[in-house]
């Protein structure tokens, strides 16, 4: 079974009993939503890679493990009750600037119309990748945000949609990002590896030429 069926097996066994169910967070189950964070013997997710909560299965542990479950640990995450923490920082960076203006007045152009290199739609649609569950905020000694918010930007900086807010978008989702309370990068690269899509870090080093762009331009 799953981790998480794990989990609502342990829970139906705490609610015969009469005793109060483990309170965890959980979706879609299919590794596409990321509610499903949970720090496992220590990891973001668990031991295997590129998969999230509800993708781990019982059998990466063996017969008499003893699994350690908790909450991710971060300032700007904090925890409700049991596994469960509240990650709307998440969801107020993406306010901040994660959007782009499109003038639906008059004759608009249809989006398939407009070419785009394909190296520039791929790298974009990879960032796009980025389901917010956490695991790069979990995963940094400074309970850095940088990953995320990178992913985000750059899923728009990519591509000409996204030019007309380029500037104040960077800008304005670092303020956030900031104000919420995450730590700076620490260039060690756990959260790439943490992360169950994959994100590049490149998304970090092309924020930063944003950020860099957006102040030069004043």
């Amino acid at each position: 079974m799953s981790f998480l069926e794990m989990l609502d097996v342990l829970n139906e066994g705490l609610i015969n009993k009469g005793e109060t169910p483990v309170e965890f967070d959980h979706d879609c189950r299919e590794g596409i939503c990321g509610s499903c964070s949970l720090q496992i013997n220590g990891e973001p997710h668990g031991p295997d890679r590129m998969v999230t909560s509800c993708q781990l299965h019982m059998r990466s542990f063996k017969d008499g493990d003893t699994i350690v479950v908790e909450p991710f640990r971060a300032k700007a995450f904090p925890v409700i009750k049991d596994l469960i923490v509240d990650r709307s920082a998440f969801d107020r960076i993406q306010q901040a600037g994660g959007y782009v203006s499109v003038n639906t007045s008059g004759n608009t152009l249809d989006a398939n119309a407009i070419l785009i290199n394909k190296q520039d739609a791929d790298s974009a649609f990879a960032a796009a990748a980025c389901i917010g569950c956490g695991a790069c905020v979990a995963a940094c000694k400074n309970a850095s945000a940088m990953l995320f918010t990178s992913a985000k930007v750059s899923q728009f900086a990519l591509l000409p949609q996204g030019q007309i807010e380029a500037a104040t978008r960077v800008e304005n989702m670092v303020r956030q990002m900031d104000l919420e309370g995450f730590g700076n990068c620490t260039n060690t690269g756990a959260c790439e590896i943490e992360c169950p899509k994959g994100i590049s870090l490149e998304n970090i080093a092309r924020m930063n030429r944003e950020f860099i762009s957006a102040n030069i331009k004043g």
